[in-house]
């Protein structure tokens, strides 16, 4: 059983490399997009879409489908690199990406994308529409989850603790956030960046004791260990009576050497040789597996 168990694991491994391999090759060709926060969130996602969510790629408008936010709407490519691998449509059509008559956008668009559940973009406003649907399912008698990938550097907006509040307030044990915990934005360390010194006033140093105050329940996790995404999503799912933030602690720019921790990854063009190097870095086995 255990062997079974490590085989499921290590194809989880096999397919987060893989979707950052599609998210490098995706921003090299467009010669746009971003490329630190995708490749932080990759292991999440493909644990999300290959073990967890409750979905039918062939039919992305089922009614009963769990539903998914990417609140960082523009860590997109990230999403479309797993969306494709999951058979919402082919991983061919990543290689579109950015291009204006694609349907794979900067920023997804539920309009046109098979998968997308909700258009993001402007920073903050993904759990809001989370909220939404959450007390809909409890209101219609549904058993749909509802899912909300968050960026640290946009729990910095109001409308986000605003949704947390009515969140509490309903119980929506239907409800959990996932927090993309990398410790940078786009513009440095989130410590450090509301006056160019560093200020406590913006700091996220615990965003866990900030989520209890407003009564959620509050889990943790590495968002590199396929295992501890995996145990930890399901407990998220056995939670009863008030909503769930998992605090996923992850690097930014994870699986490309050079791109680990620097925040001028967070969107930048790749460079033929940063091309080469980053998918050679990608070609060997993550730390720890």
């Amino acid at each position: 059983m255990q062997t079974v168990v490590d085989e499921e694991l290590h194809a989880l491994r096999e397919k987060a490399r893989e979707a950052r391999r599609l998210v490098v090759k995706s921003v090299y060709k467009a010669k746009a997009g971003h490329l630190g926060g995708p490749l932080s969130a990759a292991d999440v996602l493909t644990v999300l879409y290959f073990k967890i969510l409750r979905i039918v790629p062939a039919r992305p408008d089922w009614p009963d489908r769990d539903r998914f936010i990417l609140s960082k709407g523009h860590s997109a490519i990230g999403l479309y690199s797993v969306l494709a691998l999951r058979g919402y449509f082919p991983v061919e059509e990543l290689e579109t990406f950015d291009e204006i008559d694609s349907r794979l956008q900067g920023h997804p668009d539920m309009t046109k994308t098979p998968g997308i559940d909700m258009a993001t973009g402007s920073l903050g406003q993904g759990l809001s529409p989370g909220v939404g649907m959450a007390l809909g399912a409890k209101l219609q008698g549904k058993d749909f989850h509802t899912w909300v990938m968050l960026g640290d550097g946009e729990i910095q907006e109001g409308q986000i603790w605003e949704a947390a509040l009515v969140a509490e307030r309903y119980h929506l044990d239907n409800l959990t956030a996932i927090l993309d915990y990398n410790g940078l934005q786009q513009y440095g360390w989130t410590a450090s960046v509301s006056d160019g010194k560093r200020s406590p006033r913006i700091s996220i140093d615990d965003p866990g004791k900030r989520w209890a105050a407003w009564g959620w329940n509050v889990l943790e996790m590495n968002g590199h260990d396929v295992g501890e995404i995996l145990k930890t999503c399901r407990q998220a799912l056995d939670e009863k009576g008030r909503p769930t933030i998992i605090i996923s602690h992850s690097i930014k720019g994870k699986g490309v050497s050079y791109m680990e921790n620097d925040y001028n990854w967070h969107s930048k063009v790749l460079t033929d040789a940063d091309f080469t190097r980053a998918m050679s870095d990608l070609d060997r086995p993550l730390e720890g597996e």
